[in-house]
């Protein structure tokens, strides 16, 4: 798709990563069919676009999948799904909300494979900085936000074998240290305008 690379090499970093935050909230409001139809989407877009990434978040969620679907399945009340085995079958309704829920989720999973795919490192911290830099108002450093959260984002996409106690152990570095480089860009007009509109839609759903 030459032409939406054009597009996102042209496309201010942060204008990128709201639009994909508009994008990942507008999934929480969309009703059951209209989802359903987005999920098979961007599951064709992930295994396209992403193919290697989008498998490993989905066996890391794999476990969550599962407890929606027996929570929501197996103790929401209503008509029997099975009317033949009414006190083993889940709900219809159940059935329904888990497979609703279970989809929002690896919609989520798919944009998040994405995301990372195709938005370099550089300019995934450089417009998650740009992103966080309102937040220095309340004294906080867009700096280490931004950093924070890519961090987050390379937990929740980190290979198997290293889980979050791992993280947190105090070990020495084994290895030469990373350096993370802060590619900043300058917003154009139709970027400021792109933003200013999504920015106005979202406060309009809030409300």
């Amino acid at each position: 798709m030459p032409g939406f690379s054009v597009l996102r090499a042209r496309m201010h970093a942060g204008v990128l990563i709201f639009a994909w935050m508009f994008g990942v909230g507008l999934l929480q409001f969309l009703p059951p069919r209209s989802l359903a139809f987005a999920v098979a989407v961007l599951l064709v877009l992930a295994l396209l676009l992403a193919p290697v990434r989008v498998q490993r978040l989905v066996r890391r969620v794999r476990v969550l999948l599962i407890a929606i679907v027996v929570l929501f399945a197996g103790f929401t009340p209503g008509e029997a799904f099975f009317p033949a085995w009414p006190a083993w079958s889940p709900s219809r309704e159940g059935v329904r909300q888990a497979l609703e829920h279970a989809g929002r989720l690896l919609a989520v999973v798919c944009c998040v494979a994405i995301l990372l795919e195709k938005l370099p490192t550089e300019r995934l911290i450089g417009g998650l900085y740009a992103l966080s830099r309102p937040l220095a108002w309340a004294g906080l450093s867009a700096e280490r936000v931004a950093v924070r959260m890519l961090l987050v984002l390379r937990y929740v996409d980190a290979p198997g074998g290293r889980g979050w106690r791992d993280w947190l152990a105090d070990e020495p570095a084994t290895g030469p240290e990373e350096v993370l480089l802060l590619r900043r860009e300058r917003f154009r007009a139709w970027d400021v305008v792109l933003l200013a509109g999504l920015i106005a839609v979202s406060c309009w759903m809030v409300k």
